[in-house]
């Protein structure tokens, strides 16, 4: 019988929003369905030492194990906070603006200006994010996809996003 995924299956270092507060930005994964792209985001993370939060629950029956084999050996230096659900991880937010990634977004990626402190908000596969969650968003982005198709990968679409937004601030002043 399988479960939704709690804290306690997190068994990575649980690290506060101050403890990451230098990252330039955060990587948040909104209940997501399929456990090799919620690995491959947090390999992401670690990999660009950006800040990440899982908001639950997950779509999958996760656990430690299955979720540093997703990760690979990234698990550990990913170290996502954890929440239970959006309000709680709303209330855990103390700085930035949240910025969603979506097919149906109205601005386009590369016409952003991202600033320190956004949080990068990705959907569920199978389902987006839900009405309720975008209309709190302080700005819903799409990447334009001139060749054509309905979407990417979440992950893929992760890393398109956080590349863009680390390659603007890294050229901004201070």
């Amino acid at each position: 019988m399988s479960r939704r995924p709690g804290p306690a299956d997190f068994s990575t270092q649980i690290v506060t929003f101050k403890q990451k507060a230098k990252s330039l930005i955060r990587l948040t994964a909104f209940q997501p369905d399929i456990a090799p792209n919620l690995g491959a985001m947090m390999r992401l993370a670690a990999c660009m030492g950006i800040g990440m939060d899982v908001v639950g629950p997950c779509g999958f029956p996760a656990s430690a194990k299955s979720l540093r084999r997703a990760a690979m050996d990234y698990a550990d230096a990913a170290a996502p906070n954890y929440h239970t659900g959006w309000d709680e991880y709303l209330r855990a937010r103390t700085e930035g603006r949240l910025v969603a990634l979506s097919t149906g977004g109205t601005c386009d990626l590369w016409d952003f200006a991202f600033q320190p402190g956004d949080a990068l908000v990705m959907g569920r596969e199978t389902a987006g994010l839900p009405d309720a969650v975008l209309s709190g968003m302080d700005a819903v982005l799409r990447i334009p996809m001139p060749g054509g198709g309905r979407s990417l990968n979440v992950a893929m679409s992760a890393g398109i996003a956080v590349s863009e937004a680390l390659r603007q601030l890294s050229r901004s002043p201070g």
